[in-house]
């Protein structure tokens, strides 16, 4: 029983960090993206092209991690 209460709290904490990684990704993707945007207003659209497919891209990473940790959490 302790074991399985440790799972779910290693997979609570991983899960966490998991989110907290891509929140911060994301926003130094948007900080960027905004000052380049500031800096080459004629480039607007390219910019905001890449920055939502790098977005999109750790956002699925950060689902992948997160499902392992359920996973982990069921297993």
């Amino acid at each position: 029983m302790e074991q399985l209460i440790s799972g779910y709290f290693a997979a609570g904490i991983g899960a966490g960090i998991v989110t907290i990684g891509a929140g911060l990704g994301i926003g130094k993707i948007a900080a960027m993206a905004m000052d380049g945007t500031a800096r080459q207003p004629e480039a607007a659209g390219d910019i905001r092209t890449s920055m939502i497919i790098a977005a999109a891209l750790i956002e699925g990473i950060s689902l992948f991690g997160q499902v392992v940790c359920i996973l982990l959490a069921l297993k």
